[in-house]
């Protein structure tokens, strides 16, 4: 088997954070190497962590999803962007696809989907 797909999770909301970090933690194919609230968090965890993707929430406090996004790629642009929010218009997923992130998924989302979109993201980054 394939090395697991190393994750950050930058997600503000705690629970909703928890939760997946157990869901994904739970998976072989998965190693959640780290989980920050703050999207100003984001590029600092990944330098320490080296992530292959992160799941970035759109709505984050320090720097949305878009500046956090734009900051990871410039900095690595080798790691993979999955956007996962709650709600987002289409000129804010427009601008999520601009900064780099590869899918945008909606949080009530299966967690298969959420996966593939990983697994797509850390094959095409």
């Amino acid at each position: 088997m394939a090395r697991p797909v190393r994750i950050l999770l930058v997600e503000d909301n705690q629970v909703f954070r928890d939760a997946l970090e157990l869901l994904l933690g739970m998976r072989a194919d998965i190693d959640v190497v780290a989980a920050v609230a703050d999207g100003s968090e984001a590029l600092p965890a990944a330098d320490a962590h080296e992530p292959d993707v992160v799941l970035m929430d759109y709505r984050l406090p320090g720097m949305d999803g878009v500046q956090a996004t734009q900051a990871l790629k410039q900095a690595h642009p080798e790691i993979g962007v999955v956007v996962l929010t709650a709600s987002a218009n289409s000129r804010e997923i427009e601008e999520l696809y601009a900064a780099g992130a590869t899918a945008c998924l909606t949080k009530d989302q299966e967690l298969e989907t959420i996966v593939d979109a990983i697994r797509q993201a850390a094959g095409a980054a």
